[in-house]
């Protein structure tokens, strides 16, 4: 075993300044001599999912102490994409997955911990601080601060997608004020990530499936005792991690990557998954390509219908035996491998034995016997208009959209397309193409969940497909199809659609093909030259000069 890192701060005639300097935080001698375990907690008074954290944080402490370490708690940021969406806020937030894992990184590097805890739970920051513990690679454990409580509006379950939702509506007349009002007020019932199968649950729900999380860390609302007694175990379970030497690439594998994406199929979870997973995965050296997301959602099939694509949230999926019930079903039908380890020390399959999904709601989750569908959440597709690939949440889909001809609108950005949404100028048969929205080209590929739930809202998405080189925020529904690559802003055929070329969308083939005949096209792609947006951040400046393709997860270049 390493000797300890905390020692190179800690001992020694030359480490009296860095003595000093732990007295002045108020250690005492006893503290310093044990593991210091550093704390990255992602709390703020901005996001409603972080808002809670300190609890989480302290009772991570209480446990860390309770086994014989000294906790030193630092901070890390968190952007919430529900407020960001539709403005210039949005581009800042994927580059801030990547400013999470260096700003970790720097932290304890500069402090060198032997152990970490990172308390996340928004979109960004659990794929962030995933990819700062594959990066540092020391005893690490993840506990999230939980979901939020489901909230209500006339009279039904509702959540954040309700109310994005019912902006359509109120265009279309389908709701009034007053309702509008009453929903807003009340579908947001406190702390916690958003309620429905998200990209925050998600990934909170995959953290638990790869084995950095332990079993309850994607479920457990926020507002539980559990939730306070999980990250206690958290705490002490990370001294045990340290005592025998597990570190997050023992528990990282080819093997424990295929699970993840087996699950995610499985769950119907964000299509923002197959931006985050690669990302994370690429920190510990294995490859995860779009191809694998494919050839997994194949031969998965979904068992859970959450919103946004039904009525149940996370809630329910807890109550009906959480990830551990989902991970079982498909354990036994030979869908995942039960070798991998975890950070209980036991593998996935030691883990598992004996869990099976609660009697009774077996709607929530299904058995292979009865699944919503015989392949995976998310679908692939590739053609003449994403020659490196497009993602779509498939099981959000309704039937006449899955293989459909459709004629191009074009805007070059989201507000564009939105204006021309609410003003009613997008018909049945339309393709809503939305480019320049990519990692280079936004740049930081926006999430577009005011467009799509406006199209939502509109009853539109029956017959209406959105079509970006951007992303979707795990709350999209419809012929929502994004992360076209090559992006417009890298010379991609999504730069070169005019208004009124047709579309083929052929989801179950896996199609997604510019209905022009291949002379026109090479004409178009050599005339071509991209649009070069004015950047005023400095970030983002930075962001556009490293990022890579969407298909590629979206990291920045070696």
């Amino acid at each position: 075993m390493e000797p300890s890192r905390s020692k190179r701060m800690t001992h020694g005639l030359e480490k009296a300044p860095h003595r000093s300097l732990l007295y002045a935080l108020g250690l005492c001698r006893e503290e310093m001599a044990r593991p210091l375990v550093g704390v990255v907690n992602s709390a703020n008074e901005v996001v409603p999912g972080h808002l809670h954290l300190d609890r989480i944080a302290e009772a991570a402490k209480a446990g860390i102490r309770m086994a014989g370490g000294t906790p030193m708690e630092f901070p890390s940021i968190a952007v919430c994409d529900g407020l960001a969406m539709n403005h210039a806020g949005m581009k800042f937030s994927l580059p801030s997955r990547e400013i999470t894992v260096d700003s970790i990184e720097l932290m304890a590097t500069a402090h060198p911990f032997d152990a970490l805890v990172l308390i996340p739970n928004c979109d960004k920051s659990v794929p962030g601080m995933l990819m700062a513990m594959l990066r540092l690679n020391i005893p690490s454990i993840l506990v999230s601060g939980g979901p939020m409580l489901a909230g209500k509006g006339g009279g039904a379950k509702a959540d954040l997608i309700s109310v994005f939702e019912a902006v359509g509506k109120i265009r279309i007349g389908s709701m009034n004020d007053d309702e509008l009002e009453d929903l807003i007020e009340h579908a947001c019932p406190g702390c916690g990530s958003c309620s429905g199968m998200f990209t925050a649950n998600t990934m909170n729900c995959l953290t638990e499936t790869i084995g950095l999380a332990l079993p309850g860390n994607g479920t457990i609302p926020a507002v539980a005792a559990d939730r306070i007694r999980l990250a206690k175990k958290a705490g002490m379970q990370v001294m045990e991690l340290l005592k025998n030497n597990i570190r997050p690439r023992d528990i990282v594998t080819e093997k424990s990557a295929a699970n993840a994406v087996a699950v995610d199929m499985a769950l119907g979870g964000s299509s923002n998954t197959v931006l985050h997973l690669p990302a994370v995965f690429r920190e510990a050296g294995i490859p995860l390509s779009l191809a694998l997301f494919d050839t997994i959602s194949r031969k998965t099939p979904n068992l859970c219908k959450l919103s946004p694509a039904g009525k149940d949230h996370i809630q329910d999926l807890h109550e009906a035996g959480g990830i551990p019930a989902v991970m079982a079903e498909l354990l036994a039908g030979g869908l995942i491998s039960g070798e991998p380890l975890t950070v209980t020390g036991k593998s996935v399959a030691e883990n598992l034995d004996n869990i099976r999904a609660v009697k009774g709601v077996s709607r929530i989750i299904r058995p292979l016997s009865d699944p919503h569908s015989a392949e995976g959440g998310i679908a692939i597709l590739k053609g003449s208009l994403a020659p490196e690939g497009a993602v779509v949440k498939q099981f959000a889909v309704l039937p006449s959209m899955m293989t459909r001809t459709v004629t191009a609108k074009v805007y070059n950005s989201e507000e564009d397309a939105v204006a021309a949404i609410l003003g009613g100028k997008i018909q049945a048969g339309d393709a809503v193409i939305v480019r320049y929205e990519g990692p280079r080209g936004g740049p930081g590929m926006r999430e577009m969940l005011t467009p799509t739930s406006a199209i939502a809202g509109m009853n539109l998405d029956g017959d209406v497909a959105l079509i970006t080189d951007g992303r979707f925020s795990g709350g999209s529904r419809g012929a929502a199809i994004g992360h076209v690559s090559p992006e417009a802003a890298d010379g991609g055929p999504i730069g070169v659609i005019q208004d009124g070329d047709g579309i083929l969308i052929d989801i179950p083939g896996r199609k997604l093909d510019l209905l022009v005949d291949d002379d026109e096209l090479k004409k178009r792609l050599a005339a071509f030259t991209p649009l070069r947006k004015s950047i005023d951040s400095p970030l983002l400046r930075r962001y556009s000069r490293q990022v890579t393709s969407a298909s590629t997860g979206a990291v920045y270049e070696e």
